[in-house]
């Protein structure tokens, strides 16, 4: 590796030394120990025959060095070299030393690889397209390509995944690196995904809290140690914070803003939240109180998810319907206590609402169903998997008063019929996906006129349906771009 034989890593030497330095050589994932160099060559700091490497230190939870690894370096002319690495606070130094200079003539140097020769713009629109852990691996090749991976324009999301991962060691690595041109805050960080990080509580979170004021949105689902204490703390902190996921943090069972929380942490008691999308799935320990101060606090709410919070009942709907004015998805699915009283409220959400699931809500029949359909008429889908009260009244009656409707699940609703489906052919001429799996009293009568009425239809779902195969191959003429699932042996 002589002067002039050097392979540059995204760098450009000065004078008329260039050294050589392969990409392998920087790793701060193995060191390796020097081979001795003949009397007769020089070996100062000093001289143009050897060079200090930067690289990052990549954060733990990602990549981890072994200090103790001693391997030989080989070069592309064939010589054997050697690096030792030494850890420094916040970087790992590669000396990397010249071969013997026993040569005759130096060997032919391989060209410079295309991505070197890319300017540093397009370089980072390259990098844009990596994932976290992709850009803390590419920091570590050499110094400009450290320089790019932790331009800031790259780092507005953080994702991390893994049930093994410590999520709450890798937030505070990333955070505090983030915050060294802007100390203690990173202004440059809108969106955390931690889903499924089993590891992270509340330390890491407190991290993203204290650090990142501009954060709009949070997901952390999955993440069984995050409590209601937290949650109040990013949201007190992070004013901006519009899109919060906690679904299946069990101890999550409510936005803890009550007076005494608020006394202990920071006065918000009483004021309102910028949220606009929630998702509470599986907090099974979610009750009315709790919901009624989400609703208190969160007026701007346009999308709810409540999935399978059994204990809360049509009381909490009334205070969700008050103050949550504006809202535009909601999902009760899975929620027993819920009855066709809350339906009644929720229907007071009038022509906002367009997405609406209320599948295995046993208590609900066509009285509610007949509120939802005179009163929100903007609707677009419907969930009611599941609901035996249902009949073709309550049907006919949604699709007569809301004619956009593009989606519903009226599975496993025994007393739907042919009857119903005839109104909905008639009136919801965009339909475009339908289950009716499991519904025993249909016949091919039905699905005829849906064949006739409904040309935009793409999906259809008659499985554990008795119906003849001459009707759905009709579906399959008149509707060419419908998908159907069927268990009829005789489409096969």
């Amino acid at each position: 590796m002589g002067a002039n034989n050097g392979k540059q890593c995204g760098s450009e030497g000065k004078g008329s030394s260039s050294i050589s330095c392969d990409v392998s050589d920087v790793s701060s994932s193995t060191d390796h120990t020097p081979t001795k160099a003949p009397k007769n060559v020089a070996t100062s700091e000093d001289s143009d025959l050897s060079m200090r490497t930067l690289s990052t230190p990549t954060p733990a939870l990602i990549l981890k060095s072994n200090p103790s690894c001693v391997s030989p370096q080989t070069v592309p002319n064939g010589h054997e070299t050697s690096s030792t690495s030494f850890n420094i606070t916040g970087e790992t130094v590669a000396l990397v030393h010249p071969p013997p200079g026993t040569r005759s003539r130096p060997s032919k140097v391989p060209p410079t690889t295309l991505i070197d020769i890319l300017p540093d713009p397009v370089l980072l629109h390259v990098l844009s397209y990596l994932s976290t852990p992709q850009l803390c691996r590419c920091a570590r090749v050499c110094h400009r390509w450290y320089n790019l991976a932790w331009d800031p324009r790259l780092w507005n999301t953080i994702r991390l995944t893994g049930e093994l991962l410590n999520a709450d060691r890798a937030l505070k690595v990333l955070t505090h690196r983030l915050c060294q041109d802007t100390p203690n805050v990173c202004l440059t960080l809108e969106t955390v995904v931690a889903s499924g990080c089993r590891r992270l509580s509340d330390r890491g979170l407190r991290v993203v809290a204290q650090c990142c004021p501009e954060l709009r949105r949070l997901e952390v689902a999955g993440c069984y140690n995050v409590s209601n204490e937290v949650v109040f703390d990013v949201i007190s902190q992070c004013p901006n914070l519009e899109h919060l996921d906690v679904s299946g943090c069990l101890k999550v069972t409510c936005i803890s803003l009550t007076e005494e929380a608020s006394q202990q942490l920071t006065p918000l008691h009483g004021q309102q939240i910028g949220l606009r999308y929630l998702d509470m799935t599986d907090c099974v320990s979610l009750e009315d109180k709790g919901l009624r101060t989400i609703a208190f606090h969160c007026p701007r709410l346009t999308h709810l998810y409540l999935r399978r919070c059994s204990h809360l009942t049509d009381e909490a709907l009334r205070q969700l319907a008050l103050h949550c004015t504006a809202l535009r998805e909601l999902s009760l699915s899975d929620c027993p206590l819920i009855g066709d009283f809350g339906l009644r409220e929720v229907a007071r959400l009038e022509g906002r609402l367009r997405y609406l699931s209320v599948a295995h809500c046993m208590r609900i029949t066509d009285v509610g169903l007949r509120y939802v359909a005179c009163y929100c008429p903007r609707l677009r889908y419907l969930n009611a998997r599941g609901c035996e009260g249902l009949t073709d009244q309550g049907l006919s009656h949604l699709a007569r008063n809301c004619p956009r409707l593009r989606s519903i699940d009226v599975g496993r609703c025994p007393l739907v019929s042919d009857t119903g489906l005839e109104v909905l052919a008639r009136c919801c001429e965009g339909l475009r996906r339908l289950s009716l799996r499991g519904c025993e009293s249909l016949t091919g009568r039905g699905l005829m006129a849906l064949a006739a009425g409904c040309p935009e239809l793409q999906l259809l779902n008659v499985q554990e349906c008795e119906v003849p195969p001459e009707a759905l191959r009709l579906v399959r003429q008149h509707c060419r771009r419908c998908v159907i699932e069927h268990t009829i042996p005789a489409l096969y």
